[in-house]
């Protein structure tokens, strides 16, 4: 008996590209060659232009190709192309429409029914264009066209079947585009095929629909489960592969990084831990932002790249209240040390926000990356049932890669009691916490640590003012009580102790 060792080893598949950004990824790196597989969805979820971009990348790599065409003529199908900037030379497509004379009465069938002579006319030329090209991708479009001319389901599968007999030995890889309506009457189609991908639209109540793609079977190959998001732009398909924070696991040390502000590495005990999520929380106006610059700024000024995503400002709005704190967060951002990406919540996906972020801390190597807000996080996605687990996901890769995450939350109301809608401190590592507070006739801010996983912090609150020099933060607020209020009482310490000697220094927006 020989040893296991001696056996051959398993040879893999052939793989195939599927020629659309991100669905390789899906699909383990692409279809196996010379299957049968189906494409289904409703009309307008871009089956046609995942077929092209199919056969596209078969003609890149020299092969050849077939679009087999039953129910869009060869002018439409150029024009489609034309729409993404591409060129069909190279690509054979076979049209397969009816004949003009079918309205002619004298040219109906009356000792057949339609469907005995019309399916096997068109089949028959099918497979002699087959024959002729001996082509190395087939695309058939669609299958809705062979339902109704096989007339019952019995036949359509039989039809179904013998194609795939019939190219099984071929060396040809066959994608067959189906429409949504008809799959409830086609399901014995998805016992015949290779592997079956589903794509599904969305109509938000705002904003622009939103699509995803799910592999619902694919034979004998590990894939991505789950739901993708794409969408249809100038130039193809394009898919957003579902983040799973487990293939990104890495061992790492919690290496402080400093923010530049002495006082406030003190109150954190160190600073902001790489490979953590800190949240900062609290009033409009009351520094969130601001503190999230002044990393982003000291981290330049050390050769570390960042990313800011801006839901609820707009760049200029950044640089100018940078500018007024004397940052010079316009000149990191020139330098490309700083990246910024205003986002629209009424034409974000998910899965294209979560692109975004993985290209800055991949491909770009970014070190903090700072979402502002998260309310505008959210409200990208009002119909999301999921998104508290895909914003857990999405801090466990960050963290799992070194990335130091920063997380922006504005409460309701200004002093006195405080509220929130979105209660993610238990996904942070660090919360900060902003209020106002009043004492002696005047509205100032404070700044606490309630929160740091990774190690111990200062439990004080401090007084915090934001000055043409950036942030200020002063001693513990040792002589009052309740300030977490917003109306704290003096405790009897000396006046003026803890307080900053200068009230009345200019005060720039802080949000």
């Amino acid at each position: 008996m020989s040893d296991q060792h001696d056996r051959p080893a398993a040879i893999a598949p052939e793989t195939i590209s599927s020629g659309v950004p991100g669905l390789d990824t899906v699909l383990n790196g692409g279809y196996t060659a010379n299957r049968l597989y189906l494409i289904e969805g409703i009309p307008g979820s871009g089956k046609t232009t995942m077929a092209m971009q199919f056969l596209l990348d078969g003609v890149a790599k020299g092969e050849t190709v077939l679009y087999v065409t039953l129910s869009e003529t060869e002018a439409e199908l150029r024009e489609a192309a034309q729409a993404h900037g591409w060129t069909l030379d190279g690509i054979h497509i076979h049209e397969l429409l009816p004949a003009g004379d079918q309205l002619d009465p004298q040219s109906q069938y009356t000792m057949f029914h339609p469907s005995e002579v019309e399916l096997a006319q068109t089949t028959g030329r099918i497979l002699q264009e087959v024959e002729r090209l001996q082509p190395r991708r087939v695309v058939f479009d669609s299958l809705a066209e062979i339902r109704l001319l096989a007339g019952s389901m019995l036949r359509f599968r039989r039809q179904v079947m013998a194609l795939k007999q019939y190219f099984s030995g071929r060396g040809t890889t066959v994608l067959m585009l189906d429409d949504r309506q008809g799959v409830e009457h086609g399901l014995p189609v998805h016992t015949i095929v290779h592997g079956s991908l589903e794509l599904d639209q969305m109509r938000p109540e705002y904003g622009g629909d939103r699509r995803r793609l799910r592999v619902t079977k694919f034979r004998g190959r590990a894939f991505r489960s789950g739901n993708h998001d794409y969408i249809i732009e100038t130039g193809g398909v394009r898919v957003f592969p579902r983040l799973i924070a487990a293939h990104f696991r890495r061992d790492g040390e919690n290496v402080p990084m400093s923010s530049g502000l002495a006082p406030l590495d003190t109150l954190l005990g160190g600073g902001l831990d790489r490979g953590t999520s800190t949240l900062l929380v609290g009033a409009a106006g009351t520094g969130k932002s601001s503190l999230a610059a002044h990393y982003v700024v000291a981290a330049a000024q050390r050769g570390e790249r960042s990313a800011m995503f801006l839901f609820d400002e707009s760049p200029r709005a950044l640089v100018t209240r940078s500018r007024g704190m004397g940052l010079d967060i316009d000149g990191c951002i020139e330098s490309g040390m700083v990246a910024v990406q205003p986002i629209d919540p009424a034409e974000l996906s998910p899965g294209e926000f979560i692109e975004a972020i993985r290209n800055a801390v991949e491909r770009d190597k970014a070190s903090i990356v700072v979402i502002d807000s998260l309310s505008g996080y959210f409200n990208a996605m009002p119909e999301e049932h999921f998104v508290m687990i895909q914003l857990h996901e999405l801090l466990s890769y960050l963290g799992q890669l070194g990335v130091v995450t920063i997380l922006i939350n504005a409460q309701q109301g200004l002093i006195g009691q405080m509220s929130t809608t979105l209660d993610i401190s238990y996904l942070a590592d660090t919360v900060i916490l902003f209020r106002y507070f009043e004492a002696r006739g005047e509205v100032r801010q404070a700044i606490s640590v309630l929160k740091r996983r990774t190690g111990a912090h200062e439990r004080t609150i401090r007084e915090l003012r934001i000055t043409d020099q950036g942030l200020d933060i002063g001693e513990p607020l040792r002589q009052f009580r309740g300030v977490l209020t917003g109306v704290p009482q003096e405790d009897g310490c000396a006046p003026g102790a803890g307080i900053h000697a200068d009230p009345q220094a200019p005060n720039p927006a802080a949000q």
